[in-house]
C-alpha cells in the first residue's frame, strides 16, 4: 500500500485545499468541491486539515490524502499535527499520509517527534509519515526520527526562517542531496516556473496551495497589478 501511494504522488501536483475559520472559503463542502476540481484538473493528491474536512474530501475524491491537524496549544509554536492524538484523528478520517511538524521545537505534553513517528509506524504500518520542515537541519533531524518523507512546508514560517518569503529551489536541492528520504516541495510555489524548478532541484512531488485554492489572494494579485 505504501509503495502504491508513493508511486501515485510521484512527479505530479498535490493540491492543498485548506481554509481557516473566518476565511471566505471555509467549510468542509467547499473544501470537497475544491478537491473535486483539483482532481478534475489532474492533481495526484490532496492536502487538507481537520478530520471533518479530510473525511468530507475522501467521500468525494479517491486521491491520496496528506492529512494534517492544525491545533494551537498555549506556549507552543508547533501547530501542525502536534501530538500523537492529532495523528490518530486524521488517520481515522482517512488520510493515507500524515504530515506533522518536523522541527526540533517543543511539543505539547512533552511528546517527542521520534516517539510520535515510531508509534504511528507501529500502530499503523501502512501510513506514510511526512515531516514538514523549515531547513536542511530540521529535515535531517526528521529523517533520523523515522519520517518517510520530508517537505519544505515550514520554510519561511518559523522564527529562524521568517526571512524566506519566496520559493527557494536551493533548499530543495540541498535537502535532496543531504537527506535519504524523498523530498516534497511545498511553500511559496506560485507559478509554472516554480513548479518546474522544484522538480529540477530534485523534488519527489510538489504541493501547491495558495496559488490554486485561495481566490481572494489570487484576485488581490491581479487587482494590485493595476496599481503599479
Amino acid at each position: 500500500m505504501k509503495k502504491e501511494i508513493m508511486e501515485q504522488i510521484r512527479n505530479g501536483v498535490i493540491v492543498s485545499c485548506q481554509a481557516r475559520k473566518g476565511w471566505p472559503m471555509y467549510g468542509k463542502e467547499i473544501m470537497a468541491a475544491f478537491a473535486n476540481a483539483a482532481a478534475a484538473g489532474g492533481a495526484v493528491g490532496i492536502r487538507a486539515t481537520e478530520p471533518e474536512n479530510i473525511a468530507a474530501i475522501k467521500r468525494e475524491v479517491k486521491l491520496p490524502m496528506i492529512g494534517i491537524y492544525k491545533q494551537w496549544f498555549e506556549g507552543y509554536d508547533v501547530y501542525i499535527t502536534p501530538t500523537f492524538a492529532s495523528c490518530e484523528a486524521i488517520i481515522a478520517a482517512g488520510a493515507e499520509i500524515i504530515a506533522l511538524d518536523g522541527t526540533k521545537r517543543p511539543r505539547p505534553n512533552g511528546e517527542k517527534l521520534a516517539d510520535i513517528i515510531t508509534k504511528v509506524h507501529e500502530k499503523y504500518p501502512e501510513i506514510i509519515v511526512m515531516a514538514d520542515c523549515d531547513s536542511v537541519e530540521s529535515g535531517i533531524y526528521a529523517a533520523n526520527c523515522g519520517a518517510d518523507l520530508v517537505s519544505t512546508t515550514l520554510a519561511g514560517y518559523t522564527e529562524e526562517t521568517k526571512e524566506k518569503t519566496v520559493f527557494d529551489a536551493d533548499l530543495i536541492r540541498e535537502m535532496s542531496e543531504k537527506i535519504a528520504v524523498p523530498i516534497i516541495a511545498e511553500g511559496h510555489i506560485a507559478s509554472v516556473a516554480d513548479l518546474k524548478a522544484a522538480y529540477q532541484a530534485g523534488a519527489y512531488s510538489v504541493v501547491i496551495g495558495t496559488a490554486i485554492t485561495r481566490p481572494e489572494v489570487i484576485t488581490k494579485k491581479f487587482v494590485t497589478s493595476l496599481e503599479n
